[in-house]
């Protein structure tokens, strides 16, 4: 693989130093990595203590978003310019190699460095709701109730140029030593990958409506 196929780091602090060649660089691996992700984890400093939280995120061009409560005080500390590391895994199996130090997992991640910056046009906010929803379920904002004024009053969106990103990827089977190919122990791949099972109705719903095409194409996916 060439220079070209991988980029190049944009930083010295995206620059994968260990295991260098798992490394990329290029738009297309670390837009496709955000984009299968449902999820990341925001590090930043609030109130001068270190916090990684969990939180949905998606993907609008070269920029990656979040949303919260407004009130909430991590996209407080982040809209007011604190500076914040996301990152993102994907689980693609476990590794089981014939000695214990050479076990390992395959995956394909991503960590991004930057500031973030508030939506705050109605449009715009709303408009990014929507693609975000229509992300994760396909058809889901057109057959939902869309946010009233107040509704987007209370949900921050934030959103963070991918200027300083870098992707790192662990894909194969077991790396063993020349010495251990005889070992008399299995080694090989346990795959991974999310899957998501029959959608459960809420037990609430006053109607008798069937589940949607568009939370039944999880399960097929």
């Amino acid at each position: 693989m060439t220079n070209a196929d991988i980029g190049s780091p944009p930083s010295d602090r995206t620059r994968v130093k260990r295991l260098a060649p798992r490394g990329r660089y290029d738009r297309e691996t670390i837009h496709a990595i955000l984009d299968e992700a449902v999820y990341c984890h925001v590090g930043f400093n609030l109130d001068g203590r270190p916090a990684v939280i969990p939180t949905a995120h998606w993907r609008e061009g070269d920029n990656i978003l979040i949303h919260g409560h407004a009130k909430a005080g991590m996209l407080l500390a982040l809209r007011d310019g604190a500076d914040c590391c996301v990152t993102v895994t994907l689980l693609d199996g476990l590794v089981l190699a014939r000695t214990a130090f050479h076990h390992s997992v395959n995956y394909r991640s991503v960590v991004a460095y930057g500031q973030m910056t508030e939506i705050t046009d109605p449009d715009a906010k709303s408009a990014s709701l929507k693609y975000f929803m229509d992300h994760i379920t396909p058809g889901r904002w057109g057959a939902a109730k869309p946010p009233d004024d107040q509704e987007l009053k209370a949900t921050m969106v934030l959103s963070m140029p991918l200027d300083e990103a870098s992707a790192k990827i662990r894909s194969g089977p077991p790396s063993d030593d020349a010495e251990d190919m005889d070992r008399d122990v299995w080694a090989g791949v346990v795959p991974s990958r999310l899957v998501f099972s029959e959608p459960e109705t809420s037990p609430d719903m006053h109607l008798e409506k069937p589940v949607p095409d568009h939370a039944r194409h999880l399960i097929r996916d």
